[in-house]
């Protein structure tokens, strides 16, 4: 069975040699959680969407140095990063609550959480995640929502093994919090 870092190898090997539709298969393949992490530390989806342009630009110009090393998505994940937190230092109106998914606000009135659609808790878990601090919810999405091992975060971020592990924390705590301001006591049937 071919794993997914040789899959990617391949691409990326094609891409070295002009390949656009294997750069076009590396852009599907990689767009949606790239575009998550770029919101987590934006909070505005029209200029994440406008990074994430620029990162595909430079992955396709870049791609001759990507040596192999690490897995592909850790390369491009810590490129996302990077060029979102410059986006950041450029813009000094950073604070806007837009958020990942331009939803419909939820209304007060509280459904049992048993009978939310699979696509309500999502809606409920993206605006917790809008609520916590880029660090936390970068990490968080890292680590859960990619399923990076705590290594593989490390390489993504930058941040110390120690740092990782309090956003984990800080994060899941303030999440919760979020969570049960927004479900009250129902949260616990969520999980």
């Amino acid at each position: 069975m071919t794993s997914n870092k040789e899959i990617d190898a391949a691409i990326i090997e094609r891409i070295k040699k002009g390949d656009t539709h294997a750069f076009r298969q590396l852009v599907d393949k990689y767009k949606d959680v790239s575009l998550s992490l770029a919101c987590a530390v934006l909070k505005d989806k029209a200029k994440a969407e406008d990074v994430l342009q620029d990162v595909f630009i430079k992955v396709f110009h870049k791609a001759n140095s990507f040596k192999h090393q690490s897995a592909f998505s850790s390369w491009l994940y810590r490129i996302v990063i990077n060029t979102s937190y410059n986006e950041l230092k450029r813009d000094k109106n950073h604070l806007k609550l837009e958020g990942i998914h331009s939803y419909e606000p939820l209304t007060n009135e509280r459904t049992p959480i048993q009978n939310l659609k699979e696509e309500d808790q999502k809606k409920y878990v993206v605006l917790a995640l809008e609520k916590l601090k880029p660090d936390e919810a970068l990490v968080l999405r890292l680590f859960y929502l990619c399923d990076m091992p705590l290594k593989e975060v490390q390489k993504v971020t930058g941040f110390t093994s120690s740092k990782i592990k309090v956003d984990l924390h800080r994060g899941r705590k303030n999440m919760e919090a979020v969570l049960k301001n927004l479900l009250g006591n129902q949260i616990n049937d969520l999980w």
